[in-house]
């Protein structure tokens, strides 16, 4: 049984909003897509509160809900994880986004309109309501893919894309080794690449009502650091991968 969609959602401590999120993104599902296979396939990673024993219960009373626990490995290898969980159900379609209740279901037909237009399509945090930590990264990953790659992304990193399944395996294929610390950035360098247009769609970011940001448990210039090297590095591959993603 293949799916047309499968969202993928990593959760990581998110006991307070986990069930509406879940409630949400099914019944958007069930709403959006009635007579279609889907899924919401969240991926616990290594919560230490409630979040599992909450995901478990809703596992019984939401059909169309998979549920993943995995030891913590990080948001990024949660969401590769989750891909990988997609690409296996032989989704047409995969959408990522977050479990922390800041985006809103209805902004998901802003990318389902352009779907035939691109394979890889990104959301825009055009007001972003999250910690400076953040903001600071973002901008700082913004100008190094310009400086480094000659490509402008407005938000590289946005945990709301929708992809199509098999463009989607295409870069998985070529997503560098050892896993780098936020896949999603090397994924929408790559799809841009390779001649994809990602649209760049303004959406709704809201501000953070519960849970707690894992980013700020790391050191700000560790990560910019990290990912700055990662991304220089891989500029001596990238060349290959995009060959290897269009033939």
């Amino acid at each position: 049984m293949s799916f047309l969609l499968s969202i993928v959602m990593p959760a990581y401590n998110e006991q307070d909003c986990i069930e509406k999120v879940v409630y949400n993104w099914t019944n958007f599902l069930r709403d959006k897509f009635p007579n279609d296979n889907t899924t919401l396939i969240v991926i616990n990673d290594g919560s230490k509160d409630n979040t599992q024993v909450l995901l478990d219960k809703l596992k019984g009373e939401v059909s169309n809900l998979t549920v993943i626990h995995q030891k913590n490995g990080g948001h990024g290898n949660a969401v590769v994880n989750g891909y990988l969980a997609a690409l296996k159900l032989g989704s047409e379609y995969v959408f990522q986004t977050d479990s922390d209740d800041q985006f809103i279901s209805d902004d998901f037909d802003k990318l389902w309109a352009k779907r035939n237009e691109s394979n890889f399509i990104l959301g825009y945090r055009e007001v972003r309501h999250d910690a400076g930590v953040r903001l600071f990264i973002t901008k700082f990953l913004r100008g190094t893919i310009s400086t480094i790659y000659g490509t402008f992304i407005m938000d590289s990193n946005i945990p709301f894309r929708l992809i199509k399944g098999s463009f989607l395996q295409k870069l998985m294929d070529q997503l560098p080794k050892p896993e780098p610390f936020a896949p999603n950035i090397f994924l929408s360098v790559m799809a841009k690449k390779s001649g994809e247009e990602t649209f760049d769609i303004p959406i709704t970011h809201k501000d953070r009502e519960t849970g707690e940001v894992s980013i700020v448990k790391w050191n700000l210039w560790k990560v910019c650091i990290r990912s700055f090297k990662e991304l220089l590095n891989f500029r001596m591959e990238l060349n290959n991968k995009v060959k290897a993603i269009k033939a």
